[in-house]
């Protein structure tokens, strides 16, 4: 197995497993703690990324100005309250204002603000906010329909529950029209 991990965190991951009765030494269990510690550094991965620059490294100067939608982006997240996975997608659309980005930095940047210890509330206002303050189109509106594993494993265990956040801003929140485009479209 790679030696490209974090031992002190594969060391507290050993730990966990003696705490809660496991045999470290046990066959199955003997490089979990690697392959945990590695799984954990790329569930986390986005704390070393920058979402804005991400979106500036695709920016293009274009006169377009109706909706740009991109649905169904496949979300994977951790909640910061249990450390248990959420997942569902997202549904992302502007307006540009003189500037359109790539479309495949839409996703990136959803999966960069995932790859977090999050809650869905937050995720939801941060790929708005980044969206926003670098583009800076007329407006932007994010969708987010999650499962969360910390309700259905856990806690009230409910398996079919599923969580919808939404988050807006500029023509978004001003025009009727121009938001249930928006919510018509991703229907």
């Amino acid at each position: 197995m790679s030696d490209n991990y974090n031992k002190n965190l594969a060391n507290n991951i050993k730990s966990i497993l003696s705490e809660i009765g496991e045999n470290t030494q046990r066959d199955g269990l003997l490089k979990t703690p690697e392959r945990v510690a590695k799984s954990m550094e790329f569930l986390t991965n986005g704390y070393d990324k920058d979402p804005s620059e991400i979106l500036k490294s695709a920016m293009f100067a274009e006169d377009y100005s109706q909706m740009v939608l991109v649905k169904d982006i496949e979300l994977y997240s951790l909640c910061e309250h249990h450390m248990l996975p959420f997942f569902g997608k997202a549904h992302v659309a502007y307006i540009p204002n003189g500037n359109i980005v790539g479309l495949s930095k839409i996703p990136r940047i959803v999966d960069i603000f995932a790859r977090r210890l999050q809650v869905q509330e937050r995720l939801t206002d941060e790929i708005k906010d980044c969206l926003q303050d670098t583009l800076n189109p007329i407006g932007v509106a994010v969708v987010i329909e999650a499962q969360h594993l910390c309700m259905q494993m856990r806690g009230v265990e409910k398996q079919h529950s599923s969580t919808t956040t939404s988050a807006f801003s500029g023509i978004f929140i001003s025009d009727e029209k121009t938001r249930a485009e928006f919510i018509n479209l991703i229907k």
